[in-house]
C-alpha cells in the first residue's frame, strides 16, 4: 500500500489516503469468497476506482471442507491510478480458516494486514491444514504482519440470532458478508451498492436477504465500535477517460463481442459448446441473449459442438464454438473440415493448465502450438488473442471479421486469467465498432464455381443451402480448384495446400501494424501475447522511468504475425519473450525471424508478477 497523507476525522480516528491497495479474501470453497471479492470489486468500481481482479478457484469440485485443495481465493487491486494487474502481492489477507492462512500467507507483503477468523482455528481444522500447533498463539505472525484476530463466526451469529428466523447453518453462511462489512469500514467503502444487490438477489427469500444485509451492517458496526482498528484507509477516485463504464470479465466481454459481431455482420449467431472450465460462462451469458437472435446449444460432447457450429456456418449463420485445451484437441478433426470446406468458424479456447485435466481452474498459455499445428495435414488457421478482459470484446468481433472476410476458421485464444478477471470497461460507441457487412452469394450469374476466389483475400463465395443453381459439393475430401469437385490429382492437392496457406498469410494485409510501447529501438524488446499484457507493460513502464532502453510489443494476432514484427525485432539488441508456457511463442519467433529470442517461461497456474519481469529484464539487460 502506498500512503500519501494522514488526516484526523471528527472522532479522532485517522484516515490514511492510499494510492493503491491489494486485498485477498481466502477461505473454504463454501465460504463465499468469490462473492465477497466480487461485491468489494463492484463497489470499488461504482465509486470510481480503477480495478483489476484475480479469482482463484479450487481445482477439485468437492474438496474436503477445511483442506488445502479446497481453498478459494479472490484478489483485488483497486487504485486511484491507472493499473493493469491485480497486484504482485496482497497488502491485506483475510483468512477465514487455517487452510486459507497456510495457502496464502507466503504471498502477503511483509508488514501487511492479516485478518483471521479465530473461530475456525480449532483442532480439527488445524489438523486438516497440516498445522502441529495454532499459528495464532506462537507470536511468529506478529513479527512479520499486523495481525487482527477476530471471532467472525461468533460475532456473525450474535448479530443474526435474534434478528432472523433461519437455521443456524444458514446464519453461518452469512459470515462472508460480515467480513465484507468489516472491510468496507476499514477501506471507507459504502454499503449501499451491496445492500441493493442483496435485495435484488434474494427478493424471493426475504429472510435470507435480511440475514445477509444484517450481517453486512454488523461487520461494519463491529469495525467502528470495537476499536481494534485505529485507521481508516481511503483510495480516491481514479482519473479515467470520460464515458460510461461497467465492470466486465473476459468471458462476459467475449460473449458480448460475439453478439456485437452478429449485429454488425447482419447474420444470426449460433454458439455450440460442451461445458468445460473455464469457458462455461460464455455459454451461460449467450444463452440469455435470445432477444438478439442468439441461438445456443449445449452439445453432448466437444465434437458435436464444433460440428454444429460448422453446420450453422454452412447455413449462413455466424458459427462459433467454445472450449478449453482438452476440448480443442477433440475438435481438431472437425476444424480441419472447416479448413477444407473454407467456411467461416470461430473457435474460442479459454486456456487452462494442462496436460490432460491438469489444473482446470488455473491459468496457462500452453495451447499456442496446438492452435497453430494441432491438426492432421497442412491445416492453417488464423489465430488471435485478446490482451485484457475488456479487449476480449474487441478481439471477438475481430475474429468474426477475419473469419467471414477470408472464409476460414479463426482460433481465439483467451485464458483463465482473462476469463475470470475483471476490469472497468468503457462501453464503446456504435460508431467506434468496425464495419463488416457479410454478403452471401444468392445468384449463380452463370455456372456457379464454389471455389472461385476473391483476388484480394482468396476467399471463396459463401453460398447457403437452398439457393437456386448454387448447389455444390461439401465434405472433407480434397477439392478441385474452382469447381469444388473431388480431386485426387497430386498437382491440384499441392496447389490447394499452398492456396489455403496463402489465404491465411494474406490476413497480414488486413490487420493493423504492431505498435511499440516505448522507443522504436533500444537494448531490450519484450514481446508478449495474451494475458501477459498488463504485467509486461507495467514492468517496461517502470524500467523506462529509470532511464533504461527497454520497450515492448504485444501480439494480438498470432497467425499471421503483423507484417512489421520482423522489422521491429531487428531494431533491438535483445528480445525477451515472457509467456505462461515453456517457450512456445519464443520458438515461433526464432523459427520465423532467426533471432536468439530469450524465453522466460512460467507454468505455475498464476500470472506473471511485475517484479518477476523487472528482475528478468535487468538480468538480460546487462548481458
Amino acid at each position: 500500500m502506498e500512503s500519501t497523507t494522514i488526516l484526523n476525522n471528527v472522532e479522532d480516528r485517522h484516515i490514511e489516503e492510499l494510492d493503491t491497495v491489494t486485498i485477498r479474501f481466502a477461505g473454504d470453497s463454501g465460504d463465499g469468497m468469490q462473492l465477497t471479492g466480487t461485491q468489494f470489486t463492484n463497489t470499488s468500481a461504482v465509486i470510481g476506482n480503477d480495478i483489476s481482479t484475480l479469482p482463484d478457484f479450487p481445482a477439485e469440485i468437492r474438496a474436503p471442507a477445511g483442506s488445502l485443495p479446497g481453498v478459494s481465493g479472490f484478489q483485488l487491486n483497486f487504485s486511484s491510478q491507472d493499473i493493469r494487474t491485480p497486484g504482485d502481492q496482497p497488502n491485506v489477507l483475510v483468512a477465514m480458516n487455517p487452510a486459507a492462512l497456510k495457502v496464502n500467507l507466503a504471498d502477503l507483503e511483509s508488514g501487511g494486514i492479516l485478518i483471521v477468523n479465530t473461530d475456525a482455528f480449532n483442532e480439527a481444522n488445524l489438523k486438516k491444514a497440516g498445522y502441529q500447533s495454532n499459528p495464532l498463539d506462537d507470536g511468529n505472525l506478529l513479527q512479520s504482519y499486523r495481525v487482527f484476530k477476530i471471532p467472525i463466526s461468533t460475532a456473525n451469529r450474535a448479530a443474526l440470532r435474534e434478528e432472523v428466523n433461519i437455521p443456524m447453518k444458514e446464519i453461518d453462511r452469512c459470515k462472508n458478508f460480515w467480513a465484507l462489512g468489516l472491510m468496507y469500514w476499514l477501506y471507507d467503502r459504502p454499503m449501499a451498492p451491496t445492500l441493493t444487490w442483496i435485495e435484488s438477489r434474494f427478493k424471493k427469500t426475504p429472510e435470507v436477504a435480511k440475514a445477509n444485509a444484517t450481517a453486512l451492517r454488523a461487520g461494519f458496526a463491529y469495525a467502528e465500535a470495537a476499536e481494534i482498528f485505529t485507521t481508516h484507509y481511503r483510495v480516491k477516485r481514479a482519473v479515467i477517460a470520460p464515458g460510461k463504464y461497467r465492470k466486465i470479465t473476459g468471458n462476459e466481454a467475449t460473449a458480448l463481442g460475439c453478439v456485437a459481431a452478429s449485429q454488425l455482420a447482419g447474420r444470426p449467431l449460433l454458439y455450440a459448446s460442451y461445458p468445460i472450465t473455464p469457458a462455461s460462462d460464455i455459454l451461460h451469458e449467450l444463452s440469455s441473449r435470445r432477444n438478439f437472435g442468439v441461438k445456443t446449444i449445449q452439445a453432448e460432447d466437444e465434437i458435436a459442438a464444433v460440428c454444429a457450429a460448422i453446420g450453422a456456418s454452412f447455413a449462413g449463420n455466424l458459427g462459433v464454438t467454445g472450449t478449453s485445451g482438452p476440448g480443442l484437441a477433440l475438435k481438431a478433426e472437425a476444424i480441419g473440415l472447416a479448413v477444407m470446406t473454407e467456411l467461416p468458424l470461430v473457435v474460442i479456447d479459454v486456456q487452462r493448465g494442462g496436460p490432460s485435466t491438469g489444473l482446470p481452474t488455473k491459468t496457462e498459455q500452453a495451447d499456442l502450438l496446438q492452435a497453430m499445428f494441432g491438426r492432421n495435414g497442412e491445416c492453417p488457421v488464423a489465430i488471435v488473442a485478446p490482451a485484457t478482459p475488456g479487449d476480449c470484446f474487441h478481439m471477438a468481433i475481430e475474429a468474426f471479421r477475419i473469419a467471414t472476410r477470408h472464409m476460414l476458421p479463426v482460433i481465439y485464444l483467451s485464458d483463465g486469467y482473462l476469463a475470470n478477471g475483471a476490469e472497468p470497461w468503457r462501453l464503446p460507441e456504435i460508431s467506434e465498432l468496425p464495419e463488416f457487412k457479410v454478403t452471401l452469394r444468392t445468384e449463380a450469374k452463370g455456372v456457379f464455381h464454389p471455389y472461385e476466389r476473391d483476388p484480394d483475400t482468396l476467399a471463396r463465395p459463401w453460398a447457403v443451402p437452398g439457393a437456386i443453381d448454387l448447389e455444390h459439393r461439401i465434405g472433407g475430401i480434397e477439392k478441385q480448384d474452382i469447381t469444388g469437385n473431388v480431386s485426387y490429382e497430386p498437382e491440384n492437392h499441392m496447389h490447394m495446400v499452398l492456396t489455403r496457406a496463402e489465404k491465411v498469410a494474406l490476413i497480414a494485409e488486413d490487420i493493423p501494424d504492431l505498435e511499440v510501447f516505448g522507443e522504436s529501438s533500444g537494448r531490450v524488446l519484450v514481446v508478449g501475447w495474451g494475458s501477459t499484457f498488463g504485467s509486461i507493460t507495467s514492468a517496461v513502464e517502470l524500467m523506462r522511468e529509470r532511464g533504461m532502453a527497454v520497450s515492448s510489443v504485444h501480439l494480438r494476432y498470432l497467425n499471421p504475425f503483423p507484417k512489421n514484427l520482423g522489422d521491429i525485432i531487428g531494431r533491438f539488441d535483445r528480445v525477451l519473450v515472457p509467456e505462461l508456457n515453456l517457450g512456445q511463442l519464443a520458438m515461433l519467433l526464432r523459427a520465423r525471424f532467426l533471432v536468439p529470442a530469450v524465453s522466460y517461461p512460467k507454468v505455475k497456474g498464476k500470472p506473471f508478477k511485475i517484479s518477476e519481469l523487472i528482475a528478468k529484464i535487468e538480468e538480460i539487460y546487462e548481458d
